[in-house]
């Protein structure tokens, strides 16, 4: 039965529990990246949207309706799954929400005696035909996107199409062949041999790559792989020292962020405000950006690859922390704790070395990272105090260079956020998550003096962005009146024509003189 009432996010495990012990809820669910993300050490589970993780994004969220028992959910699963979009099953339970696969939900009926094992070969037979039917339109190809979407959503029942439902479904294809039959159990195999060596925690950036591009291959036609394939990227990423120094200069800050999800002692993380969405549309951009870096890097496409890194240059590392980035980390709690937070990682990184399994260039990769970052945490902090504290001209500065002094703070928060307005959205942000509720616990005491500090910087910063120009349509108006007026001459007495016409004349005369000696130009 659908649902008419739509529940707000934080309330959605609550609002499913009220549904009853049997109750599942389908729901769309928008794609999304959480700001966590490039530490994830663990593969997604193909088949699963992961918004019933801790943590997760809720409000990606859209409710189809709700369902009671496995067989109406399968059912109604197998009929609305459109390939395209994502459609996830889940239910409530006492540690939160949990999300099911199709899969499951089939194993258990394929074994249930009353659940009617001919009815659920013919549902899920209708269901494999119609992904091969939406997919390309060459029949290899069709039939190979069709293997891989039953592998990543029917696995907990067998890792391709058994012979009953494959037979069913090439029927419904008019293609009876034992080739097409064949290559989808072998896409299938092979499927599932891929999301079992994802499974291994130390791989090698060949293999990672390998994976991608197969992937990659498939994710068009199967979106349940479109998660595993940025995943991909983002580890192979994570072993490229350049992409790694690229991702160190457009992410934004967010260690107030990171700093209160630690802390938080909820298992829902139900205390932690959520990024602001100035920052995460910061952090998307800059995942994208590596994403698309990594993905030309390793895909033939150097000279792209190299542009993106030509774009946005890697910050010079400061030899000693300047006089402005030290006056903001003592008075910004969350700068102090972006800087331990750095050193412990470096700490981390390099205190090791017989973590072997970590491998060279991984290990590569993250120092360069952390060093790139360092620089432009000290661009972030230098721009930012010095507008939360102007230096004063120097007693003895000559009085032209005044202007030139001045004029160094503009030019330090464009290098640090690339633009003044991104430099304004991201202070908007950070000052929009200070000032969400509830306040975790442990920000109590510097919630206050950390609002005031970034509004007091967010002020100097509208001071020194260049005034807009306005628009006076008025105006404008009155000028295209005046130059759409004729223009009427007086002739009561002679005009003298402008000085520069007899020049002209002359000139113009002149060169038509030499013109007409030029062979092959016509008068």
């Amino acid at each position: 039965m659908s649902e008419q009432h739509t529940p707000l996010p934080n309330e959605f495990h609550t609002w499913l529990a009220e549904r009853g012990q049997d109750a599942y809820a389908l729901v769309w669910v928008a794609e999304g990246s959480e700001p966590t993300g490039w530490a994830e050490t663990e593969a997604p589970r193909v088949g699963e949207t992961g918004i019933a993780r801790p943590g997760a994004d809720l409000t990606r969220i859209a409710p189809q309706e709700v369902t009671h028992g496995q067989q109406e959910t399968l059912r109604r699963w197998l009929q609305l799954d459109d390939g395209v979009r994502h459609l996830a099953i889940l239910t409530a339970g006492l540690g939160g929400l949990r999300e099911h696969t199709p899969g499951e939900l089939a194993a258990q009926l394929m074994h249930d005696p009353a659940g009617g094992e001919a009815r659920l070969t013919d549902q899920l037979a209708g269901w494999l035909y119609r992904r091969g039917a939406q997919a390309q339109q060459d029949r290899k190809p069709r039939w190979t996107a069709a293997a891989a979407a039953w592998t990543c959503h029917m696995r907990a029942l067998a890792s391709y199409p058994p012979p009953s439902v494959l037979r069913a479904s090439l029927e419904r294809a008019g293609e009876q062949d034992q080739t097409t039959a064949d290559l989808v159990v072998s896409k299938g195999e092979k499927t599932a041999d891929l999301l079992d060596r994802l499974e291994r925690v130390y791989r090698t950036r060949t293999e990672l790559i390998e994976d991608w591009n197969t992937v990659e291959s498939l994710s068009a036609d199967v979106p349940a792989l479109t998660e595993l394939a940025d995943w991909l990227l983002d580890q192979i990423a994570l072993r490229d020292a350049s992409a790694q120094q690229l991702r160190a200069v457009l992410e934004p800050d967010i260690t107030d962020y990171l700093r209160d999800r630690r802390t938080d002692d909820s298992p829902l993380n139900a205390t932690v405000p959520a990024l602001d969405a100035q920052r995460a549309a910061h952090l998307d951009q800059a995942r994208e950006t590596v994403r698309a870096y990594t993905a030309d890097a390793h895909s033939g496409r150097e000279e792209e690859a190299q542009q993106l890194l030509d774009s946005f240059p890697i910050p010079a590392r400061a030899l000693a922390t300047s006089g402005p980035a030290v006056a903001w980390r003592q008075h910004s709690a969350t700068a102090q704790d972006a800087v331990n937070d750095l050193a412990a990682q470096l700490a981390a990184t390099t205190g090791d070395p017989a973590d072997y399994f970590a491998g060279p260039d991984l290990l590569h990769a993250q120092i360069r990272y952390l060093a790139a970052r360092e620089s432009q945490l000290h661009l972030i902090h230098d721009a930012l105090g010095r507008l939360a504290f102007p230096t004063p001209a120097p007693r003895n500065l000559p009085e032209e260079l005044t202007p030139v002094a001045a004029a160094q703070t503009q030019r330090r928060v464009i290098e640090a956020f690339g633009t003044l307005e991104r430099a304004t959205q991201t202070l908007d942000g950070q000052i929009h998550y200070q000032l969400q509720h509830p306040v975790p616990t442990h920000r109590h005491a510097t919630t206050s003096a950390e609002t005031g500090l970034l509004t007091r910087a967010r002020n100097a910063l509208e001071r020194i962005a260049p005034p807009a120009v306005t628009f006076n349509e008025e105006e404008v108006r009155a000028r295209v009146r005046a130059m759409s007026r004729p223009v009427t001459l007086d002739r009561t007495g002679p005009v003298a024509p402008p000085a520069h016409d007899d020049a002209h004349a002359q000139a113009h005369a002149q060169a038509l003189a030499a013109g007409s000696a030029t062979p092959g130009v016509n008068r």
